[in-house]
């Protein structure tokens, strides 16, 4: 609660249901990720049962790198830590994220991996999320942009600039029968570009 309203109070952030609305169902939310305050402003725009069961998968290789970290992971966020070192992983990120499913959590994700920090506005996306819907075809899959967040956090600052952010959900999606991998990666990925502030002046002026 007090990561809630110290977010709120630096980023004024205001969710934005544009595709769906609050659902006690199941979810998968993912998202663009450009600073590691991310998964914090999502979930804070989650109402409070949702935000409650709602865990953020991320790199382990950077909230185990100290103990700190460690600590605020493990015990303050509720993070799900996978590895993503597949030469040195211990553990299969799959069957850790499918454990948390399987727990009755819903899971924040970001398929591209790590923070964009290119002029992209979005990284390609990795096999997870279409693992993910492949296991777990009962879960939705909902988009979610995550607007200005980089430069409230950006990459090596320590302390937030206040700035105004939103968070917007999309219409929910799922793997199609007889999807491939490429075709779902790519209208994932086309879904999530599609609430960029880009994308919606260009619909605007369109």
């Amino acid at each position: 609660m007090v990561l809630v309203g110290l977010s709120r109070a630096i980023t004024g952030v205001r969710p934005i249901w544009q595709g769906c609305a609050p659902s006690g169902r199941q979810r998968i939310y993912f998202a663009n990720h450009a600073s590691h305050g991310d998964f914090i402003l999502l979930s804070t725009c989650l109402p409070p049962k949702e935000r409650a069961r709602t865990r953020a998968v991320a790199g382990a290789d950077y909230w185990r790198k100290n103990r700190v970290r460690h600590i605020l992971a493990r015990d303050l966020l509720n993070t799900v830590l996978v590895e993503r070192n597949w030469v040195e992983r211990a553990e299969d990120p799959m069957v850790i994220m499918l454990d948390a499913l399987a727990d009755g959590h819903s899971l924040i994700i970001f398929p591209e991996g790590t923070r964009n920090m290119t002029e992209e506005p979005l990284l390609r996306f990795r096999s997870g999320i279409y693992n993910l819907a492949l296991a777990r075809p009962d879960v939705e899959l909902v988009p979610c942009w995550i607007e200005n967040m980089s430069r409230v956090l950006p990459k090596g600052a320590f302390l937030p600039v206040p700035l105004l952010c939103r968070v917007v959900f999309g219409t929910p999606i799922r793997l199609e029968p007889e999807e491939d991998r490429h075709a779902f990666l790519a209208r994932a990925r086309d879904a999530l570009l599609a609430l960029s502030p880009e994308q919606q002046r260009a619909l605007d002026h369109g």
